[in-house]
């Protein structure tokens, strides 16, 4: 990846192992629906029975995570901003990697980076805009980042503290593929 400020991380895995290890449709979907874009976006769940399915159909997974460092006082609210131009490298790299393997790609959490703030046209029935683009997160699909990104890498999540980020944010994506 090109951008400063930040360091990539990527693992090849065997994906059933990446399924057993850091899988949990229930505990992660239960927290998705604790969210307010829950069916709001078509980046989040509840997602549709084919695409729900999509992890079980490879063997092989590739794990892209990159680490940002985040400058000394940037407010949480600030982050999804600061995040913007590292999401679309990595969403960017994501889409390449599934055209290469002819696999799926699963993105980053968090607002679609296609349309305007709450211009989704999921509320109103109305198909995806973008959907050569829009990827579901990993944890849309039950994925555990923390656990993945700790096994994986030895990086642990870290979270902010009286309204500000902490030192690095970690973005994590993969592309689950055979070979």
């Amino acid at each position: 990846m090109k951008l400063s400020g930040a360091k990539t991380y990527i693992a090849t895995t065997d994906a059933a192992r990446c399924r057993r290890m850091f899988r949990d449709v229930p505990r992660f979907l239960e927290c998705c629906r604790q969210c307010p874009s829950y069916g709001k976006s078509w980046g989040c769940p509840p997602l549709a029975p084919e695409i729900e399915d999509a992890p079980q159909k490879y063997s092989l997974a590739e794990i892209v995570v990159l680490k940002v460092n985040t400058p000394e006082g940037l407010r949480i609210d600030d982050s999804q901003a600061f995040l913007r131009p590292y999401r679309a490298e990595l969403e960017s790299t994501l889409l390449r990697l599934e055209e290469e393997t002819g696999g799926r790609a699963f993105s980053y959490v968090g607002e679609c980076l296609h349309c305007p703030a709450g211009t989704c046209t999921r509320p109103e029935g109305l198909p995806c805009r973008h959907p050569e683009l829009v990827r579901p997160s990993l944890e849309a699909y039950g994925f555990d980042i923390g656990a993945m990104t700790k096994d994986l890498f030895g990086l642990e999540l870290l979270w902010g503290r009286d309204g500000f980020a902490p030192e690095y944010l970690v973005l994590a994506g993969a592309v689950f593929y055979n070979p």
